[in-house]
């Protein structure tokens, strides 16, 4: 399976029964967690999400509603006895931050974790089939968007019968936060599924723009110019009670999209 859910698909402020930014990818046997917003925890409990499963952490930048939740999994995988290797791919000085929390806590850790420092673009993780990338967006500080590839697979045969058809390669692409830039496209071109940030409606373009962030027919037309399968719109501003607009203007331009709901797995295919 290929897939993901939406823990948290709120921008700063937790508002509407909607979180700040998190969300759990499940590839092949894999579970990877992408960003760490303050209710992750209670949000994973809510929607079932095995925290033991997650090896590999990918936290986009250093704004507080994307990483907040991060010191506190952490404690709770020690409390849990966890004793598996972690994998944490970062921003520069995140590991700082949390080796600096650790040591005015006192705490300490009886499992390994293994910090991987974002610096431009490229393949960050190989597993398998499985390749992970990121790529720079444009926001207020340095940000980072992943990108997911499974591989395909040939035919299956047992005897001279087919018990398997051909299986395409897959791929997902998480943009983080950024304002509306076309270069990533280059790093996103032809993904089956993009989550892009679309943190207002269009009609507040210019305070959009004076944050770094982007609006919903913004998000589509990225879409559009990259040749996504499908668009799965998020990070929305607590001043929207109805996501369902932000679906409704994107679709003007790129009709494959979806404004994202908590606790929904969507299927990469």
């Amino acid at each position: 399976m290929f897939a993901v859910t939406i823990l948290g698909n709120n921008s700063a402020l937790a508002m509407h029964d909607r979180h700040q930014t998190a969300q759990v990818v499940m590839c092949e046997e894999h579970h990877f967690l992408i960003d760490c917003g303050e209710s992750t925890q209670s949000q994973m409990q809510r929607y079932k999400v095995k925290r033991s499963k997650i090896d590999y952490i990918f936290i986009s930048h250093l704004h507080g509603d994307h990483f907040f939740g991060l010191p506190g999994l952490l404690n709770t995988f020690n409390l849990s006895n966890r004793r598996e290797d972690l994998h944490i791919f970062g921003p520069p000085r995140l590991k700082e931050i949390l080796e600096l929390i650790n040591e005015v806590s006192g705490a300490s850790y009886a499992y390994k974790i293994n910090f991987h420092e974002l610096s431009g673009a490229g393949t960050i993780l190989e597993l398998g089939p499985i390749t992970v990338s990121c790529f720079p967006v444009s926001h207020r500080i340095p940000c980072w968007g992943f990108r997911f590839n499974l591989a395909g697979k040939p035919s299956k045969f047992r005897d001279g019968q087919l018990v398997r058809p051909a299986l395409p390669p897959l791929s997902y692409a998480y943009c983080a936060d950024t304002c509306y830039e076309e270069n990533i496209i280059p790093y996103i071109k032809e993904a089956d599924l993009i989550y892009h940030e679309s943190t207002y409606l269009d009609d507040q373009q210019d305070k959009a723009t004076m944050r770094f962030h982007c609006t919903s027919s913004k998000a589509a037309m990225i879409a559009v110019k990259s040749g996504a399968g499908r668009l799965l719109l998020g990070h929305y501003s607590s001043k929207y009670d109805d996501i369902q607009p932000f679906e409704t203007e994107a679709r003007l331009i790129f009709h494959q999209t979806e404004a994202s709901r908590e606790g929904v797995s969507y299927l990469i295919k």
